[in-house]
């Protein structure tokens, strides 16, 4: 079966052509550059890349890219890998989710493990590459990268392109809900470069995954997926309910009230056998960042403003 890539990228650098470079035995190399200056452009030109600019006077979303990307992969091509510009593909991913999808025609979606290159670097990059590692087997949704049918990414519409984050898992419910399967296959499939390295970098990070949560249960939220509604009711009880009830409590019983405030290092507690002290600390903390991003989400539907990206590179 023929394979295009899509790559999305703005201002990625060098990581962009490591990207690039590893896609050299593919064909069809779409690269969807948004807005960037460090010559991305042309250094995709010259690697053969079928460049897509898009129009930056229009909101930019990732999901807006990858559909940019879409609508540019010849109609020929039967199956599309889509990658973020921080990403390189890992050898022998495309002949074996190739194969994967070949053997399995009731699956839409194939991807497998992504790893940080740098885990080394920070406790922000351990903790995500420990995300990357999801169950191998059938799944609920994918990440930024993954080889697609592009048929039934088209019968569905694509991606939902006003989605500032969380498009994926809402692109894998409908495609779930049109009866087909996403697959995590054990192989190695990228290499991800998140270069966090402060604080204020994981909690934006943070903060978009609670606007994530919060979009996703109002689009999804209802029987049978329930999407995304369990994240967001933790984030809002302990990122914001607890803390709000810990201090009027506090302004009425005194400063006694503030012994509520032992259920945050109970929390850390009771996930730290699972998980590890370390990722227990920063989950039970990330609830806080969450909160804010799911009450900029509300504050965005209730008042009619802008979508924003919250970016942390």
């Amino acid at each position: 079966m023929s394979v295009a890539a899509v790559v999305i990228g703005r201002n990625e650098g060098a990581r962009l052509l490591a990207c690039l470079d590893a896609l050299g035995g593919i064909d069809t190399v779409i690269y969807v550059d948004s807005g960037s200056t460090d010559g991305s452009v042309a250094a995709a030109q010259a690697r053969g890349a079928t460049v897509v600019a898009l129009d930056m006077t229009q909101p930019f979303t990732a999901a807006r890219a990858r559909n940019a990307g879409l609508a540019a992969v010849p109609d020929a091509v039967e199956m599309v890998q889509f990658l973020d510009g921080d990403c390189v593909m890992q050898p022998g991913w495309l002949a074996t989710a190739r194969a994967f999808l070949d053997a399995r025609p009731d699956v839409a979606v194939v991807c497998g493990r992504r790893r940080e290159t740098e885990p080394q670097a920070s406790v922000y990059n351990r903790l995500i590459d420990a995300e990357w590692d999801t169950p191998v087997g059938e799944a609920r949704a994918c990440g930024g990268d993954a080889l697609m049918r592009v048929a039934l990414l088209r019968a569905v519409g694509g991606y939902r392109a006003d989605l500032i984050a969380g498009e994926e898992p809402e692109l894998c419910i409908r495609l779930r809900a049109a009866g087909w399967k996403i697959w995590r296959i054990g192989a190695e499939m990228t290499a991800h470069d998140a270069q966090i390295t402060r604080f204020a970098q994981w909690w934006q990070r943070s903060r978009r995954a609670g606007h994530a949560f919060a979009e996703g249960a109002a689009l999804h939220g209802g029987p049978p997926e329930r999407h995304w509604v369990r994240e967001t009711r933790r984030a809002l009880v302990f990122g914001l309910a607890l803390p709000v009830a810990i201090v009027a409590l506090a302004m009425v019983a005194g400063p006694w009230a503030h012994v509520l405030g032992l259920i945050y290092p109970v929390q850390v507690l009771r996930l730290a056998p699972r998980m590890g002290l370390v990722p227990a600390v920063f989950n039970v903390t990330g609830k806080f960042a969450e909160a804010q991003g799911a009450l900029g989400y509300y504050l965005r539907r209730w008042t009619g403003g802008q979508r924003r990206l919250i970016e942390y590179k």
